[in-house]
């Protein structure tokens, strides 16, 4: 009894084992076939996500295909224009060319006509010398026979008497030719000063201190001005210049003497009123968009101008300044196209003159380019365009024009007068240039009324449309050294006094006159 349930236990017992080992080894192949149905699904989405990556890489690639060809196309487009606009300058320079060259042609046939027509003139006149001659020798003889001296005693008898008569009409000549040649030279001058006006007609650009810029709703400017002026103030502390929100409708005046800066101004407070996103972190990255903005549109300008003068080889920097003169005025007159309209006179003048057409260009230009810096640098801005040519290695013709051209220097060339005429063209011709003229005789008047007041003074002068006063001191009342300090208080006098634009240059002149009669 004992052995069959033992053999049943162990029965039971191998039953067992053997159903546990069953499920064991069940699970384990469920458990593989889990795995692998996983494995195959990881594949598949591997698979389908390689595919979508490929095809991202390929479409980015097109995209970036075609990026490239536009901006190949534009470029393509900009050298076509390019290259199109100097075969119109070549065509009309070689029709120029094919005009002179028949010029000459003609001019070189009527020149052999007239050598022809000389050369027989000159056989006519051998002959009538000739006869002249011996005609001249009979009445030679008739003479000294009729007077009873011979041809050296009438000589020198003659010499003698015609010495003074030819001394006395030689004075009156030359008298009368130096004031023929005067007369002349002012008549040719203003010839070729009123052809470069007639060649030119330039337009006026009048800018003020202030800009206007429209709103659409009076809700804007409360939104402008912010919780308790936030909004106004970081404006304001970003762009340097005033904001005046006041009764006016509709309006916002931009206040500022640095006209880049009211431009910036315009540009973000346009920016955010359009956005409608108005908070201090919003205003100080559109005052920097707005920045980038004018420094590109200053460097267009300057390129653009330089473009349409047809110069080259100008430095950077340089174009940078020219165009910063087009946010420049004086009296109203916008300061960059006073330098263009200056540059086409000074070349039509120089054309007349015979001198370097685009030397005379680039020197008219840039001779006021030290306005673009005037505010940052003290001196003439005559003086610091001079330094800005200089340093940025311009010709030094150039640089002495653009020194010289209102004589704080002396000039070396003719180019310096040159762009003195043409400025001054520029700047006298109606419409150009609005200066209340009762103001502007008052600001003369006290200019010399000033002077006057000082011990020693003769005479004072305002020149130069008040940008010199001249002095005149009396010699035995105001020594050399007494000259030297005048000036220095004159001019102090003139800067705590008086209102005026640019510099006033004073110069005392101390004069000795000598004077002796012959009883």
């Amino acid at each position: 009894m004992n052995i069959l349930s033992l053999l049943t236990g162990f029965a039971c017992g191998i039953g067992a084992a053997l159903l546990f080992m069953y499920q064991w080894r069940r699970q384990q192949l469920q458990s593989f076939r889990e795995k692998e149905e996983r494995l195959q699904l990881f594949v598949r989405n591997a698979e389908e996500k390689s595919e979508t990556v490929a095809r991202e890489i390929d479409l980015q690639a097109k995209a970036e295909r075609l990026r490239i060809e536009e901006q190949m196309k534009e470029k393509f487009s900009a050298r076509q224009e390019e290259l199109d606009r100097l075969k119109q300058r070549f065509d009309k320079r070689e029709e120029q060319l094919d005009r002179k060259f028949d010029q000459l042609d003609q001019r070189e046939n009527d020149l052999e006509r007239r050598r022809a027509q000389v050369e027989q003139e000159i056989r006519t006149l051998e002959s009538r010398k000739e006869a002249c001659k011996q005609r001249e020798e009979e009445i030679d003889t008739r003479l000294e026979e009729v007077a009873g001296l011979t041809a050296e005693e009438a000589k020198t008898q003659l010499m003698a008497g015609l010495q003074e008569t030819v001394r006395r009409e030689g004075a009156n000549f030359l008298k009368r030719s130096e004031e023929e040649i005067r007369e002349n030279a002012d008549r040719k001058a203003q010839e070729i000063m009123a052809t470069a006006i007639q060649r030119l007609a330039g337009e006026y650009v009048a800018e003020r201190t202030v800009t206007v810029v429209a709103i659409a709703s009076e809700e804007m400017k409360g939104r402008i001005i912010g919780r308790e002026g936030r909004n106004i103030r970081a404006l304001e502390a970003a762009t340097g210049c005033d904001l005046i929100i006041d009764d006016t409708p509709e309006a916002v005046v931009i206040s500022g003497f640095n006209p880049v800066r009211r431009q910036v101004a315009r540009q973000a407070l346009e920016e955010l009123i359009t956005d409608g996103r108005i908070h201090p972190a919003r205003i100080e990255s559109l005052v920097r968009k707005a920045e980038k903005s004018v420094n590109n549109e200053i460097r267009e300008a300057g390129e653009q101008v330089i473009l349409d003068l047809g110069l080259t080889g100008i430095h950077p920097e340089i174009v940078k300044l020219v165009g910063t003169l087009k946010f420049r005025t004086s009296y109203t007159q916008n300061v960059l196209s006073h330098s263009v309209e200056v540059a086409r006179f000074a070349g039509v003048m120089a054309e007349e003159l015979g001198l370097d057409f685009n030397l005379a260009r680039r020197c008219g230009l840039l001779h006021d380019i030290g306005k673009a810096l005037d505010h940052e640098i003290q001196g003439s801005h005559a003086v610091i365009g001079g330094q800005v040519a200089k340093k940025y290695k311009e010709h030094p013709l150039v640089v002495n024009a653009i020194w010289s051209h209102h004589f704080d220097i002396e000039p070396i060339s003719v180019y310096g007068p040159l762009i003195n005429a043409a400025d001054a063209l520029s700047a006298a011709r109606p419409g150009a240039r609005r200066e209340n003229v009762e103001t502007y005789i008052k600001r003369l008047e006290a200019l010399e009324s000033m002077a006057m007041e000082f011990p020693g003074v003769e005479k004072a002068f305002a020149i130069q449309a008040g940008r010199e006063l001249r002095v005149m001191v009396a010699y035995d009342r105001v020594k050399d050294e007494g000259a030297m300090t005048l000036a220095g208080e004159i001019a102090t006098r003139v800067e705590n006094e008086l209102t005026y634009p640019g510099q006033i240059r004073v110069t005392v002149i101390r004069e000795m006159r000598a004077t002796a009669v012959a009883q």
